[in-house]
């Protein structure tokens, strides 16, 4: 890995530092979230025309720049240094992979033009509330997250009417940028409960049957939507070949791959601005006749903050690397192999340890500005509630490891038994546990309280044999179930 920027990505970032800084101070940022698309129009028309910015990644053969994930990266840092609201996160991060990735080539023709030069917004519509799940940033099982073909989620029909078309029916909460953008991808469950299998389709703004509706969102500056699809008509995203869907998961995860370092170099950029901003409020507030960033403890608590963050850009930074070495570069193909496992691990760590940095910086802001701090007037609060609200929506954090770890394959099932869960999904299979799968044999047992065998005679504590079996607590050699839950556990 080359540590340094090109040329090419350190003038994107200064361009785009220079043009927010100028267009997007905090007042601005307060009133455009006011209006009725939740972001500044002209300012987004500009960004689209003079740095490319929603065909930042995508191919130079549909009218992108051509660059990667490495250079979105930089540019959602910066986008997130402000807090900028615009529909770059859900159009080029979300949206417009899927359609490069899954679209035919006649869609790809028609609508990817359009979003690189700024005239299109898409945004990605997936029930449940479960955006984490479906782009495998967490854990999930198949088509769960879809509504798994029963009540709930979105469901799809062939449209009777003979034509090719789809029709849908279902809920879709906490969409980002749904209730502005102009163009839908709507992830919908086919073919019922037996034979289901998760489609995408295009479904645009003014279709019939479509009801869209701004929610009140935690963070304005992430405007959230609620959709309502009643018989609506929808076209398939991509060819129907009939398969299981797949395809379309494994679309989803390479999208997901890409988003989270995408999204961490953005909660990295949030969270060192929060930190600039105190910095600059220490030094200049006195107490007691002296700066209070003078003091000692306050010293402390920005140096934690600052090695956080540090640590925190360093992460987004490998894992936007490892995702465009990955595969998951421009096209948001579907990834496979070490490399394609390494940009996942790396994402999903990387996007935890930015949520966390995030968090820390924004409290941290609110703390050390004192009486000031939570007022409305200032903008330490808004730093604060994208730091909650990411969290909601991408994390929490204890998943997104959990998940890299589950890539990775450092916990097998012996290993995860005396946890929770069962075989190997946690299973007590391990504390030996009480596997109801294992059969009466198991229930012979407590087996992995080796001790307790089984209950058997509690010959495990030696049964309590002649307290023998506590031999010594020896039984605790039976017990030594310490012996047992401890030796099924490696570290």
């Amino acid at each position: 890995m080359d540590a340094a920027f090109t040329e090419e990505q350190d003038e994107i970032r200064r361009t785009l530092r220079t043009l927010l800084r100028e267009r997007c101070g905090p007042d601005e940022v307060k009133a455009a979230v006011q209006t009725a698309p939740g972001y500044d129009e002209v300012l987004w028309r500009q960004l689209a025309r003079t740095l490319g910015l929603p065909g930042l990644a995508l191919a130079s053969a549909y009218g992108g720049v051509g660059c990667g994930v490495t250079e979105l990266a930089l540019a959602c840092e910066e986008t997130g240094r402000v807090l900028l609201p615009s529909p770059l996160l859900a159009t080029a991060v979300f949206a417009t992979p899927l359609v490069a990735a899954v679209g035919t080539e006649a869609q790809r023709a028609e609508l990817l033009p359009r979003i690189a030069e700024g005239a299109l917004t898409a945004a990605l519509a997936v029930p449940g509330r479960a955006l984490p799940e479906a782009l495998g940033l967490v854990g999930a099982r198949d088509g769960a997250w879809a509504g798994g073909g029963r009540a709930g989620g979105v469901q799809a029909r062939p449209d009777s009417g003979g034509d090719a078309g789809w029709r849908l029916y279902g809920q879709v909460e906490q969409v980002l940028g749904g209730h502005s953008a102009e163009l839908l991808l709507v992830a919908a469950r086919a073919g019922g409960y037996t034979r289901g299998r998760t489609l995408l389709f295009l479904v645009p703004a003014q279709a019939d049957g479509l009801v869209r509706t701004r929610l009140t969102a935690l963070d304005a500056t992430r405007p959230q939507a609620r959709i309502e699809l009643r018989n609506v008509p929808a076209e398939l995203l991509g060819a129907d070949d009939g398969g299981s869907g797949d395809g379309v998961s494994e679309a989803l995860a390479a999208v997901g791959t890409a988003a989270a370092a995408v999204l961490a170099a953005e909660a990295v950029g949030a969270a060192d601005a929060a930190l600039a901003r105190t910095v600059g409020y220490v030094r200049a507030r006195e107490q007691f006749g002296r700066p209070i960033g003078s003091f000692q403890a306050v010293k402390h608590r920005l140096a934690d903050v600052y090695v956080a963050v540090q640590a925190a850009r360093s992460a987004a930074y490998y894992a936007a690397w490892a995702a465009a070495q990955g595969g998951a570069e421009g096209t948001g193909a579907a990834q496979g192999g070490a490399e394609g496992t390494e940009a996942a691990v790396a994402g999903g760590l990387a996007l935890a340890q930015a949520l966390e940095a995030q968090r820390m910086a924004a409290a941290e802001a609110v703390q050390l500005h004192g009486g000031i701090g939570f007022t409305w007037e200032h903008e330490a609060h808004l730093y604060f509630k994208r730091a909650a609200s990411d969290e909601l929506l991408f994390g929490p954090a204890h998943r997104l490891r959990a998940r890299a770890a589950e890539r990775e394959g450092l916990f097998g099932t012996a290993d995860r038994a005396p946890y929770g869960g069962r075989d190997g999904r946690g299973g007590n299979d391990g504390y030996g546990g009480h596997s109801r799968h294992d059969g009466p044999d198991r229930r012979d047992g407590r087996d992995g309280r080796d001790g307790r065998d089984g209950r058997d005679g509690r010959d495990g504590r030696d049964g309590r044999d002649g307290r023998d079996g506590r031999d010594g607590r020896d039984g605790r050699d039976g017990r030594d179930g310490r012996d047992g839950p401890r030796k099924a556990v490696t570290v």
